[in-house]
């Protein structure tokens, strides 16, 4: 057989991502606060583009405002879907389900319709605890700035404390590796061998951090930290400085054998132990990390009563972060009257293309948006009406097959994004959990309503009568909740509550006045 080149036609078909359907993905998965940096990149890049509510003639523009109820909120009472696709929608104006087909008309006709382990137990021990709470997302110009770091207040101080340039520089070093909980993470040793300065300056540089606001800052263990604010107060007596390096046995709750190594009664014990809690055990974490980042919602609900007195759900995009763009038509046409050469007239063309792409991948984008979050306020509506322990489960595919969508876009629409109601602000991954077999058998709960229901056991618990994991599951059964006590323990934790024995050492220390 003869070797030798040749030519051969050969006929395939193939999938091929457009760029337009890639944006289009792109744009799904995006926050509303990602579009509007998106778009102020848009702006930048296509002249035809710019922000405002309606055209350059004062009529509205076949752009986002041009019917903004439609497109920026909707009225869910019996079926969102039904109110969504009302009035003929569903097949001319359709929320995206991305469809390659419908961008690339689009772009043809180029005018498309738009339409660390000790610290941490010592604080346990001691029920710390945050708090939060959800309102109204701020205007996107009011959002927060950033906040003075623990480096930078540490760096304000040192100036005033010395002038002597070598402990100057030491101590700016220390605090260059001191972390946000207000810990030096470094040796002296290590600093002075970086250094190439002697132990007694490095010492001595120490001390001068150590002398900063806040106090215990710089410290290289719990125990100096707190030790450094029992000094500050004037209470660091023997009997004190036995009960601080003594933390591990107060992270136990061992009151006996603390009582007998620092050699006072129960009375001067509560009081050792009630300043004990008034110190901070990371003092760092007062001052801010860096920029404070606010969560600002995208969807807003909020429950209506309709004419007909019936309760519903009124469902919008926030408008404080809604993208507001139109086409400059006036300017395109006085382009193109203007532009003399072929390539020119060409890649204006171009531009009103990607323009019109743009409103009308916005304009779905908003659709789908809204069509989601319309069928999780359906499916979760025992949750708004009546909180966590009404929480069902639920999974991407029930609602995407409910909306008849994609799962994946299902998936793509509920990333980043989120929907303030009465109840706070919530991701809206939130609304998805696993489910947990009943007693009946027959129904299924939420394991976000499991937990709800074990953090409200453990909290009404008594102090002398501790429930185990055994006793949780026997309750939990008793509320129609059938798990196993691994399962128990599982979610337990996953709430970051201890086990029976560390909650009655902690409940033991919280009953020392």
């Amino acid at each position: 057989m003869a070797l030798g080149p040749r030519l051969d036609l050969r006929q395939s078909q193939s999938l091929v991502m457009t760029p337009q359907l890639q944006q289009a993905i792109k744009l799904l998965a995006l926050s509303n606060l990602e579009i509007e940096a998106f778009i102020g990149d848009a702006l930048d890049a296509n002249p035809l583009l710019e922000l405002g509510d309606s055209g350059p003639d004062g009529a509205p523009d076949q752009g986002l405002d041009a019917a903004p109820e439609e497109l920026r909120r909707t009225h869910l009472e019996t079926s969102p879907v039904d109110q969504l696709v009302s009035e003929g929608r569903a097949a001319d104006d359709r929320p995206l389900d991305i469809d390659a087909s419908t961008l690339d008309r689009d772009r043809d006709t180029g005018d498309g319709d738009t339409g660390e382990g000790t610290r941490t137990d010592f604080a346990e021990s001691f029920g710390d605890a945050g708090s939060g709470g959800g309102g109204e997302g701020p205007d996107i110009d009011e959002r927060g700035g950033a906040s003075e770091t623990l480096a930078e207040h540490l760096h304000g101080q040192i100036g005033a404390v010395t002038s002597d340039r070598v402990l100057l520089f030491a101590a700016r070093w220390l605090i260059d590796q001191i972390d946000e909980a207000g810990y030096l993470v470094v040796g002296l040793d290590e600093a002075s061998g970086a250094l190439g300065l002697p132990m007694a300056a490095i010492s001595e540089a120490l001390a001068l951090v150590q002398s900063l606001d806040p106090t215990g800052v710089g410290a290289r263990t719990l125990s100096e930290s707190l030790a450094l604010q029992a000094r500050e107060a004037d209470r660091y007596d023997p009997c004190m400085a036995r009960l601080i390096d003594n933390l591990e046995l107060v992270a136990r709750g061992e009151i006996a054998r603390l009582k007998r190594l620092c050699q006072v009664d129960d009375e001067d014990f509560a009081d050792m132990l009630r300043e004990l809690r008034g110190y901070d055990p990371k003092p760092g974490l007062r001052f801010g990390s860096g920029p404070a980042e606010a969560v600002v919602p995208d969807i807003l609900l909020r429950a209506v009563i309709g004419e007909d007195g019936a309760e519903g759900w009124d469902i919008a995009l926030n408008p404080a972060t809604l993208p507001r763009l139109v086409v400059n038509r006036r300017y395109y046409v006085e382009m193109r009257h203007a532009c003399m050469a072929k390539e020119a007239k060409a890649w204006l063309g171009e531009r009103l293309a990607d323009a019109n792409w743009l409103l009308k991948a916005l304009d779905q984008r908003q659709k789908t948006i809204l069509k989601v979050a319309a069928e999780i306020v359906k499916q979760q509506e025992g949750f708004f009406r009546g909180g966590v322990s009404h929480l069902k489960p639920l999974t991407l595919r029930t609602v995407a097959e409910a909306i008849s969508m994609h799962e994946s876009t299902v998936s793509r629409v509920t990333s980043n994004k989120y929907l303030h109601c009465a109840r706070g602000t919530f991701e809206l991954k939130y609304f998805f959990t696993s489910g947990v077999a009943s007693s009946d058998g027959e129904s299924a709960v939420s394991a976000e309503a499991v937990k709800a229901a074990i953090r409200k056991l453990i909290d009404a618990e008594d102090a002398k009568s501790v429930l185990s994991d055994d006793a949780l599951v026997d309750l939990l059964r008793e509320r129609g909740f059938d798990l196993a006590r691994r399962t128990v323990a599982k979610y337990r934790e996953a709430i970051g509550l201890g086990s029976s024995v560390q909650r009655r050492r902690q409940k033991a220390l919280a009953g020392v006045r």
